[in-house]
């Protein structure tokens, strides 16, 4: 319910901002395209805001039943090991606390209690965590059971190799860190060039172009047609630099997110970072230099 009211609040929001940039766009008077642009992405972002914020949260959510699945593994290693069986094991474990798995644990401890066999609980609680790891961890317990192997022994592997995933994703972002932020230097360079090629390289070449017929004049041109063909209005580059811009950060902190998560899913946040940076940098720095 909280998630629906932040959404319609965002959603009015940036309507409202939208409205309001509207205003500076068609009335002559106070027309400007800087302010109109300027107000215009903050209302998209902040229409957008909640939704962003909203994976953010889903995607902490699943990185922490993983981590919280290997302390649940362990522990029902270790309570196997002490001579407990499996179901009685889960059981036990209800109470504990597990972060955001609680819920599936307890779930999966309640189905058991009412006669669910512990295959088809495991393959449930599975599922319902919607986490790759755990799924391919539940799928490599139920399988080996099958084959008739020993449970003390498959949960054992199957703890060793959820530990050694969740290692490897650890060393993997700590790899991937540094290139990261490289990526947000390179952005934010990449959006000082446009601002400086619109505000002071585009302006120049305005009037060299715009230079009149009797000085620069091409001889025998019809007219008297200038070098740059009449001028070249720097204002007419505005929305296509800031659209580069955009999206050059929407798809850089896809690449971003795959990279250091290996999921283009956790690029959402960058991308949004990074469009943000671009709307208010972008057009900010021409309404202050303006």
């Amino acid at each position: 319910m909280e998630l629906k009211k932040e959404i319609l609040f965002g959603i009015v929001g940036g309507i409202l901002i939208i409205g309001l940039s509207l205003v500076f766009y068609l009335i002559p008077e106070i027309k400007n395209t800087n302010i109109f642009y300027f107000l215009f992405g903050v209302g998209i972002l902040i229409i957008f805001l909640p939704f962003v914020i909203n994976s953010i949260l889903q995607s902490k959510e699943e990185k922490e039943k993983d981590e919280m699945f290997l302390e649940f593994a362990r522990s029902l290693v270790e309570s196997v090991d002490s001579g407990t069986p499996i179901s009685k094991s889960i059981v036990n474990m209800k109470a504990k606390n597990f972060g955001s798995l609680s819920p599936h644990i307890e779930k999966l401890a309640n189905q058991i209690e009412l006669g669910i066999p512990v295959k088809e609980a495991l393959e449930t609680f599975a599922y319902d965590t919607n986490s790759r790891t755990i799924i391919r961890a539940i799928t490599l317990i139920r399988e080996a059971e099958k084959t008739g192997g020993n449970i003390n022994t498959i949960l054992e592997s199957v703890a060793s190799s959820v530990s050694e995933i969740e290692k490897l994703k650890s060393e993997r972002r700590a790899a991937i860190s540094s290139i990261v932020v490289e990526g947000y230097i390179i952005f934010f360079i990449f959006i000082i060039i446009m601002i400086v090629m619109e505000i002071q390289i585009l302006p120049m070449t305005a009037n060299i172009s715009g230079l009149s017929g009797s000085s620069a004049a091409i001889p025998g041109a019809p007219g008297g047609i200038g070098l740059g063909g009449g001028g070249v209005n720097p204002a007419e580059f505005s929305f296509a630099f800031l659209a580069l811009l955009v999206t050059q950060g929407l798809f850089a902190g896809l690449v971003i997110g795959k990279l250091a998560e290996g999921s283009v899913k956790y690029g959402i946040k960058h991308s949004f970072i990074m469009v943000a940076m671009a709307v208010l940098i972008s057009t900010g720095a021409k309404i202050i230099l303006a």
